[in-house]
């Protein structure tokens, strides 16, 4: 967090709105995070309390503005779900109930009475990498969080590309087995059922379920069936049981990445979540088995894959910069998508 900046400085208000967390922050048109928080979202209140807290946090902010005489210019936002170009919620998973259909950037800019603009979550994480991190100096990139579900983004000449409605981006729902594993957004076989940390964990607990009563089920302890990362240590310590669904796992997250360099012809990808700290060995690892399904003509020079490098500012620096640039845009308010 940066103290030092000038007095009557203009900022924005960021925030990143998540199922379990809401992070935010006042942020300058140099991306810097001059002061930042973390409330729990408490989704389960519904969607009017939702709105109460981002209406609270903004008259924070404001506060804090006054107090430094910071210019709050504007409000940027990445919230979970399937953001509309005009700013409303167009769907919304359990995660956060009833927050489908809501008009979030409109209550806002009524609310406040200052620009607003909201997008997808990940696509701001997108944005705040390619701002501020890994992804500073690309023209273009594939970004990919592998979470709790997989979110995506797609920067293109330096810019966010929207797609039709903004919900460009959706690769965890994309099939790669057909009659596979039920998702919870009503389809069947989607990337995010075999790529995602929840997808890693129900491998771990069949796999722990399948060596029941014998003698190999020891070389896993059943405490550790929730914990990915020691079954990252298990694997790479020369477990035989861990390798096996480790190794599996790793697959599973380069299908859908050749999937997308087949269909974007991209070389560049930002990849984000927890999994993602487990460092080099793990996308050198990826990037391995990307090679063995790429097409030679799409492998070309071989590919980059890229730890995101933000953190938990990441979304916040991301909503900042798509308000920032829609402050000091003469295009149109979809101007951040390539069409």
């Amino acid at each position: 967090m940066t103290d030092v900046v000038n007095s009557h400085e203009s900022v924005v208000i960021a925030i990143d709105i998540g199922g379990t967390n809401i992070k935010s922050g006042i942020v300058d048109k140099q991306g810097n995070v001059l002061h930042s928080r973390t409330i729990p979202t408490e989704a389960m209140l519904g969607r009017d309390e939702l709105l109460n807290k981002l209406k609270q946090l903004i008259h924070y902010y404001r506060s804090e503005a006054a107090q430094n005489q910071w210019a709050v210019e504007g409000i940027g936002i990445g919230s979970a779900g399937y953001i509309h170009r005009d700013g409303h919620v167009a769907y919304a998973t359990d995660n956060l109930p009833g927050w489908s259909g809501t008009p979030v950037q409109e209550l806002l800019h009524e609310a406040t009475g200052v620009p607003v603009r909201v997008i997808n979550d990940v696509h701001a994480i997108a944005l705040g990498e390619s701002w501020k991190g890994a992804g500073r100096g690309m023209d273009q990139f594939v970004c990919v969080a592998l979470g709790t579900g997989i979110g995506g983004a797609i920067i293109e000449e330096g810019a966010l590309y929207g797609g039709a409605d903004g919900h460009a981006g959706g690769f965890g729902h994309f099939i790669v087995q057909m009659d596979g594993e039920p998702c919870t957004c009503g389809l069947i076989g989607c990337w995010e059922q075999y790529a995602s940390v929840n997808a890693l964990k129900r491998m771990m607990r069949e796999k722990i379920t399948s060596l029941e009563g014998s003698s190999s089920a020891a070389s896993i302890l059943p405490q550790c069936e929730e914990k990915p990362e020691a079954w990252f240590a298990a694997a790479r310590s020369g477990n035989l049981v861990a390798n096996e669904v480790i190794t599996q796992y790793i697959r599973n997250i380069a299908v859908g990445l050749v999937t997308l360099q087949h269909v974007l012809n991209s070389r560049r990808f930002v990849l984000g979540g927890a999994v993602i700290g487990q460092g080099a060995w793990l996308l050198e690892a990826i990037k391995e088995e990307m090679r063995k399904m790429c097409m030679p003509a799409y492998w070309g020079d071989g590919v980059e894959l890229h730890a995101a490098e933000m953190g938990e500012h990441a979304g916040v620096v991301g909503a900042a910069n798509c308000i920032w640039t829609e402050l000091h845009s003469t295009q149109p308010s979809d101007h951040f998508s390539v069409i």
